[in-house]
Formats: structure tokens, C-alpha cells, sequence
């Protein structure tokens, strides 16, 4: 037999490599999002249209600033604050990127030097990274001035976007085991409060810079910025455009050291992420300490008994551990705050708008039932008459009260001395209370009668779908019926005012007390009967979502 000679086996292709197969891996999981529905393919595209609109606008507005005084300042702190946006993006947007939970890879074999190159170089495709970059350029083009600052420029530009991209995947992998949790949930339903409190601080910050003078109260800060990476690699273009190429260098070499450092925490936390076991499921057992003899909570303990501290007590766990109503609570109790201070410190305050923090928490009291979805079939059983209604009622409001009172004195109080015009803080303490009891009076009767159901996902949607006009009656009705309840309060403002009675305007502390106490007893009064009439109608109002 003659010999059998195997043939050569082919020469197998070369694998791809790890970040060209996670580059492609994102490339599909944006396109395979945006095949999901028509309406997810249009937002994306409107978000690229006016990301695309913006940074045309900014790239305009940083080459109409170049040669200006003020361009390095402007471009240190815009680049500071869109440093900044990468940081927070993460903590208050974990589901807004499919890749940020590097906790998916957990079962492949991938070491970590190649994981966090590959991750690194997939997060840079997307429409932020692309944003980052143009702003990049624009903030270098404003202070380059010379062949120094546009070499310094080549290098400052990557390194800034590199550098954010960094900084938001470090945050995150840091953060992801909190991300995923009930209480990661939680932080994201804030994202709202967040935009809200960064829209007043642009225009209190938009307004002063625009007063003479104004870009001068920002130089120390600029000067700080300006050795923060990512800002010190647009601070490294202007200095080397003014000569100073030794202090171009050393922020140049601080922003690269940064990122290095960066680079390493972002690759001990996705270490410890593959090799540690998850703790976040595992139980704690119930401490002792926290309760007493007799099983009371802590909380308990300064409650009043019966049904009255059993409904309080209910009422502020849902404030601190329910998402929606956490959420519309800090949203209620910043905005209070932010508000009147914000109009004061522009010059443009009163003391009532003090005011606007009654009426902000005030509306906290529409829709009681709504909160309790479809577990208000058990408070439902307990409610028999309008007495035990008026109790349960009562109770919530209590529960309301033991938060909204001492928060409206500290925003009015805080208003005033804003001001400078103690004169007149019983006044505004009178028309705040009364405008508490209005809206809290009011609001009772709205729950009775108009309760609509709260969507119980993630999203941000507070009404299920059908009963967006029972929402709106319920919260504009009622706020429109509790102005109008408070004119009597206003009335006497303008009366002691135009007939130059200002020794009496402090009676108005007392009289806007007891008239709200007096509103709020009068609302409960006729929202319990109405409650225990209605319970079949309220229950499946609020069992929608």
C-alpha cells in the first residue's frame, strides 16, 4: 500500500480583534434600536438635527469670539461644564446606553487590558462623543493664536473628548452595581429635578454675565477650571498662545495623567465587577435596634396612635421609598426653594414668592388615593363612614403638613433675609400659610373626586393613558379654586398697602394661619363623605397603571 499523504489544512483567517468586534457590536445596537418602532427612529433623528444645529451654532459663536478677551475664560468653563455633564450623564441616565453595563460580559473570557481599550474606543461612537469633539475644537479655535497654540490644539482636542468619554465609563462602572438597584431607579427619576435646577442656574448665570462687568466675576473661577481636566488641555491651547509654553505643557501632561489614572480605576472596577459576587441581593437581617419593645419603628415613636400615626406613618414611608412619590417630593420641595431665592438674588424677588413653595407642595395633596394604585382595595375596607374617611383624610394631610410647614417658614425666612426686608416675613409666613391650607383643602376634595391612576414602571409618565383630563382637572381646577379662596388674604394685602396701613400688615400672620387651618378642615370636611361614596369609583380610577 503506498504511503497517505494528508494534505496541508488551510491556513484559518485571522480573528478580528476585540475592538473592532465591540465597535461593531455598537454599530448594531443602534441600529437594531432604531428599528424597534417608528417613534424611537424619530427621536433619534430630530437629536441629531438639533445636536448637529447646536454645535454649528456653537463652532459660530466660539469663531465670533476668538480674538476677544473673554475667549479663554468662555472656553475653560463651557468645557469644564460639558466635563461635568459626562459625569453626572451616567448616575441619572444608566439606561440611556446599552453599554454601560460592562456587568453583561461578565461570562466571557476577556482579560482587562483589551476589555477597557475595546470599550474605550466603542464608547467614543455615538452622537456625544461626536458633540464633545466639535466643541473641543471650537473652545481650541477660540484661544489658538500661533503655530504653538495649533500644535497644542491637535493634541488638546482628542484629549478632551477621550478624557469625558473616560470620565462617564469610569463613573459608571463604579456606580453600576447602584445603577441597577431599586434606589439607581430612583436617582434616575431625579434626572428631571436635575435639568430643572441647571435651567435656573443658566439663567441666573446667563443674566449676570451679562450685566457690565460681568465676565469679570467669573476669572478666579475660569483660573481654577483652567487646571481641572479636561479644561486644562483648552487652557494648555491658550497659554501656548500667549508664550507660556511651560505652563501649556504641564496642562497638557496633568490632562493626560489624569486620563491614565482614569483608564486604571475604570479597569480595577470592571476586575472587581468580573470576579466579586454581587452583594446588592443578599438580605440584611432586620436590626433589632430598629424597633421597639413592641414593634414599633422608629418613626413610630413620634406618631400619634391609632389610625391617625398608623396613615401618617404610611404616608412618609411612600415619600422616602416609593419612586414616583420621591420623586415628585424633591422635585416639589427644590423648585420651592430654588425659585424664590433665584428671583431674589436677581433683584427681581418678593416676599411673595415665598408664596410659590405653599402652592408647589401644596399640590402634593391632589390625588392621595393614586398613590396607593391598586393596593387601596385594603385602605378601602377600613373606610365604612365618612368619619373613618375624615380620619384617613385628616391623616394624610397631617403627614403633608409635618414636612410642607417647617419647609414654607425656612423659604420664606431664607426669602427675607435675601431681601433684607424682615418687615416683611409675617406677612408673607400669613399668605403662604393660607395658601398651604387652600391648596391642601382643595386637594382633598380633588381626590375624592377626580383620582386618576400612576403609572408604577420606570418612566416618567405620572398619568396612564385616558386620564390625562381628569389629571388636569384635578391639579388646575384645583389651584384655580384655591386662588380664588385666597382672595380675602390678598384683598387685605392690597387694602393695608394702598391705604398706607403698613403698622397692620403683620395681622396678617395670624389670619392667614387660622384661615388656612380653617380651609383645610372645611376641605376635609367635604372630601370625606364624598370619599366614602365613592370607593368602588376610586378603586378603579387607580388600579389602571
Amino acid at each position: 500500500m503506498g504511503a497517505v499523504t494528508s494534505s496541508p489544512a488551510p491556513a484559518s483567517a485571522p480573528a478580528p480583534s476585540l475592538t473592532s468586534v465591540f465597535v461593531r457590536l455598537k454599530l448594531s445596537l443602534l441600529r437594531n434600536g432604531l428599528r424597534q418602532s417608528g417613534g424611537r427612529t424619530a427621536a433619534y433623528v430630530v437629536s441629531i438635527v438639533f445636536g448637529v444645529l447646536f454645535a454649528a451654532g456653537m463652532l459660530l459663536a466660539f469663531v465670533l469670539l476668538r480674538g476677544h478677551e473673554s475667549a479663554g475664560t468662555v472656553a475653560i468653563l463651557l468645557t469644564g461644564v460639558v466635563a461635568l455633564a459626562w459625569a453626572v450623564m451616567p448616575l441619572f441616565v444608566p439606561s440611556g446606553d446599552e453599554t454601560l453595563d460592562p456587568s453583561r460580559l461578565v461570562m466571557l473570557p476577556l482579560l482587562p487590558a483589551p476589555l477597557v481599550r475595546a470599550l474605550l474606543v466603542a464608547s467614543l461612537v455615538g452622537v456625544g462623543p461626536v458633540l464633545t469633539l466639535l466643541l473641543a475644537f471650537g473652545a481650541a479655535l477660540s484661544v489658538a493664536h500661533g503655530a504653538a497654540a495649533a500644535c497644542v490644539a491637535v493634541l488638546a482636542v482628542p484629549l478632551v473628548t477621550v478624557t469625558c468619554v473616560a470620565l462617564s465609563r469610569a463613573v459608571a462602572a463604579a456606580n453600576i452595581r447602584l445603577l441597577t438597584s431599586r434606589k439607581g431607579r430612583d436617582l434616575a427619576l431625579l434626572s428631571g429635578l436635575v435639568i430643572a435646577v441647571g435651567m435656573q442656574v443658566v439663567n441666573f448665570a446667563a443674566q449676570r454675565l451679562s450685566e457690565p462687568g460681568g465676565m469679570d466675576s467669573v476669572e478666579p473661577a475660569a483660573a481654577v477650571v483652567g487646571w481641572l481636566p479636561p479644561a486644562a488641555a483648552i487652557g494648555a491651547v491658550d497659554a501656548a498662545g500667549e508664550g507660556a509654553y511651560a505652563v501649556a505643557a504641564a496642562r497638557l501632561l496633568l490632562t493626560a495623567a489624569v486620563l491614565a489614572g482614569l483608564v486604571h480605576w475604570w479597569r480595577r472596577s470592571l476586575v472587581r465587577l468580573m470576579v466579586e459576587p454581587d452583594g446588592s441581593t443578599i438580605g440584611a437581617a432586620p436590626d433589632p435596634a430598629a424597633r421597639g419593645k413592641d414593634g414599633t419603628g422608629f418613626l413610630g415613636r413620634f406618631l400619634p396612635d391609632g389610625r391617625t400615626g398608623a396613615v401618617m406613618e404610611r404616608s412618609l414611608r411612600y415619600m422616602w421609598r416609593d419612586p414616583k412619590t420621591k420623586a415628585a417630593w424633591v422635585t416639589s420641595l427644590a423648585i420651592g426653594l430654588i425659585v424664590p431665592l433665584f428671583n431674589a438674588l436677581q433683584g427681581a424677588g418678593s416676599i411673595y414668592w415665598a408664596c410659590f413653595a405653599s402652592g408647589m407642595l401644596g399640590m402634593l395633596m391632589y390625588n392621595q388615593f393614586g398613590q396607593d394604585t391598586s393596593a387601596f382595595w385594603m385602605v378601602a375596607q377600613t373606610l365604612s363612614t365618612p368619619a373613618d374617611a375624615y380620619a384617613e383624610l385628616r391623616a394624610r394631610a397631617y403627614a403633608l403638613l409635618a414636612v410642607t410647614l417647617p419647609f414654607t417658614v425656612l423659604v420664606t425666612v431664607l426669602t427675607c433675609a435675601v431681601l433684607g426686608d424682615w418687615g416683611r416675613l409675617p406677612e408673607g409666613l400669613g399668605l403662604a400659610f393660607g395658601l398651604l391650607g387652600a391648596m391642601l383643602g382643595t386637594g382633598a376634595v380633588a381626590s375624592a373626586l377626580f383620582p386618576y391612576s400612576i403609572p408604577q414602571d420606570s418612566g416618567y409618565k405620572n398619568v396612564v393613558p385616558g386620564q390625562a383630563g381628569l389629571a388636569w382637572i384635578s391639579i388646575f381646577g384645583g389651584m384655580l379654586v384655591a386662588a380664588l379662596l385666597c382672595a380675602p388674604l390678598i384683598g387685605a394685602v392690597i387694602y393695608f398697602r394702598v391705604a398706607d396701613h403698613h403698622s397692620l400688615l403683620w395681622l396678617l400672620f395670624p389670619a392667614g394661619t387660622l384661615y388656612g387651618a380653617l380651609l383645610v378642615w372645611a376641605g376635609l370636611r367635604l372630601a370625606a363623605p364624598r370619599t366614602a361614596n365613592r370607593l368602588p369609583e376610586i378603586l378603579a380610577a387607580v388600579s389602571k397603571g
